[in-house]
């Protein structure tokens, strides 16, 4: 069983092993995020291999793709408001799970273009549901002091998920079929039902206790309405971490796809090796270090543990620029371990902080959420673009820009948000 830290302290202290209402709430939320990051696993690099083997051209494996990728950002900021209304936060995220299981069904058993499409929808419409209610769950879990860590935690066991995941599917697809696969997900799905029940209800009413975030208060217990919608939208320092998180992914994104489309192109099979090593090695140090980032932010603030993750970036895309050879591109992703554990520390975290007092915690995880897909999106179309028409070391050279920009942003604009609210 995958302890929770306050469990652990009360073990290594010598009191007794029997994990009290809230601790077991708390290895309840370890395991949804193990697994519900292994479910998503599935909808990753498996799934190209998987249409490929049913003889899709790979116009018709963008076009699905690409379905998924604009409803994902279509119903980022919907999503965090319906997540906001809904009073219980676990029937969200057990609606968003069925929703994965159903897609992940869907493709396995009807690999045409229509359902696939339909399902990859729904996929990404789920998951803007899922990552805000999560979020919003660990909120009400969590003692304010605590909350950094404990997001922290949160990104560990989602690291550990997506590994444990990659490998099984890996040898599933290898020994069964790549079918086989999206069955797996959906099995995934099932199991993280079952750790959501794992989270007690009476453990989630508790949260006043625990904190004063008005998002955490039960709806019935509320004495103050949230702040408007409209008013959070235009709060500058929400606006300016949705910009600078932007800024960051689209200096992020095509880093590593660039990076493989050029060692796979120089190197032949060798990239076959180098390439899950280079996904790997991130994986591992955000597992190891992202509770650690949790805790500094608590104790040294935001900004200083911010600029340390969004160095990384600049630092590493222009390492690639000088050398993109297989043996340093494994060594730079250690910069984008870095990277990875604290920007999924630090953006739940800084909204936290942000819609402390106004309430409308996931309405602001959605509008950061689709800045960051936006993000994305045009780091992997401009990326692309560049190295294209002007060749790599431009095209390394031009994310590295733009990660610098992220970071002076951090430096020069980003409020420190831990005394919001108080």
């Amino acid at each position: 069983m995958i302890p929770a830290a306050p469990l652990q302290n009360r073990i290594e202290a010598g009191a007794p092993a029997e994990p009290s209402g809230t601790e077991r709430s708390l290895l309840g939320l370890n395991w949804l995020n193990l697994l519900v990051a292994a479910v998503q696993m599935g909808f990753g690099p498996f799934l190209s291999v998987y249409l490929t083997a049913q003889l899709w051209n790979p116009e018709n494996i963008g076009f699905a793709l690409s379905v998924g990728t604009v409803a994902a950002m279509a119903a980022q900021v919907p999503a965090g408001a319906l997540v906001d209304a809904i009073p219980s936060k676990p029937l969200a995220a057990g609606g968003a799970i069925l929703a994965l299981a159903a897609a992940a069904v869907t493709i396995a058993l009807m690999p045409v273009r229509l359902a696939v499409a339909a399902a990859l929808a729904v996929q990404g419409a789920a998951s803007c549901v899922l990552t805000p209610a999560i979020a919003a769950i660990t909120l009400t879990l969590s003692h304010q002091h605590q909350l950094g860590e404990r997001f922290g935690y949160n990104v560990r066991f989602a690291a550990i998920g997506a590994g444990i995941a990659a490998a099984l599917m890996g040898v599933v697809g290898y020994w069964f079929s790549q079918r086989a696969i999206f069955f797996l997900a959906a099995g995934f799905a099932i199991a993280a039902l079952a750790a959501l029940r794992a989270i007690h209800p009476a453990d989630i009413a508790e949260a006043p206790s625990r904190t004063d975030h008005l998002s955490a208060v039960p709806h019935h217990k509320r004495t103050e309405k949230p702040q408007r919608m409209r008013d959070l939208c235009a709060n500058r320092d929400l606006l300016i971490c949705a910009f600078v998180m932007a800024l960051f992914q689209f200096g992020n994104a095509a880093v590593l796809p660039l990076a493989a489309n050029a060692v796979t192109r120089t190197h032949g099979h060798l990239a076959d090796l180098v390439i899950p090593a280079a996904i790997t090695v991130p994986q591992v140090l955000t597992a190891i270090l992202s509770p650690w980032f949790g805790r500094l932010a608590q104790s040294w603030g935001r900004r200083p543990v911010a600029l340390m993750g969004f160095a990384a970036l600049p630092i590493r895309a222009a390492l690639f620029a000088i050398d993109d050879g297989p043996a340093p591109m494994v060594f730079y992703q250690v910069l984008d371990g870095i990277s990875a554990s604290v920007i999924g520390v630090m953006l739940p975290l800084v909204v936290a902080d942000i819609t402390r007092r106004g309430g409308r915690f996931n309405l602001g995880m959605g509008i950061v959420g689709l800045a960051v897909g936006l993000g994305a999106t045009l780091s992997n179309a401009l990326g692309g673009a560049i190295a294209n028409q002007l060749g790599q070391v431009p095209a390394f050279a031009a994310l590295a820009m733009a990660g610098l920009a992220a970071f002076l942003v951090v430096w020069f604009r980003m409020p420190n948000t831990a005394k919001l609210g108080k």
